[in-house]
């Protein structure tokens, strides 16, 4: 069955709760109610290809500043201005990005990034990295004949 557009777009308006671990939350913020009992809760979105393209843009290299942003775009309850969210406790952030980069499909697991370690391509671009000191952006660029060639002269040349 093929998808609509409308199919498609309609996984970045879902909503999901993320319980946080009570250890996160300092205890004087935490509601009465909820001392004691576990973990509050806070509603978050999936990020976008827009959200992704916006926040990068926006941090250019400052990882913090990316953080801060991502954190700022998905969460829905409550809402945060970007300096609340630049003002999170660590922990708390952490927990929140994880959950956030995993519903977004963004974040990988060890058994995926091990499976890519051992991909034949990523280890080529790692080798072609290393000896010309190309970007991913420009190893991506290169057919596959050009990938091969460059090994082979690489492999010719250490001889």
């Amino acid at each position: 069955m093929t998808l609509s557009a409308q199919e498609l777009l309609a996984g970045g308006e879902v909503t999901y709760e993320v319980e946080i671990p009570e250890g996160l939350l300092g205890s004087a913020t935490a509601p009465a109610s909820k001392q004691g009992s576990g973990a509050g809760k806070v509603r978050v979105r999936p990020l976008t290809v827009r959200d992704l393209q916006l926040v990068t843009r926006a941090a250019k290299d400052s990882d913090s500043l990316l953080a801060t942003l991502m954190l700022q775009r998905a969460l829905i309850e409550p809402e945060l201005d970007i300096q609340q969210a630049a003002r999170l406790p660590a922990g708390l952030a952490l927990h929140l990005l994880h959950r956030i980069k995993e519903l977004s499909g963004i974040d990988a697991s060890q058994e995926q990034l091990a499976s890519a370690a051992t991909d034949p391509f990523a280890k080529a671009a790692f080798v072609l990295e290393q000896a010309f000191g190309w970007t991913p952006g420009q190893i991506s660029e290169l057919t596959m004949g050009q990938v091969l060639l460059h090994l082979k002269m690489l492999e010719e040349h250490s001889r």
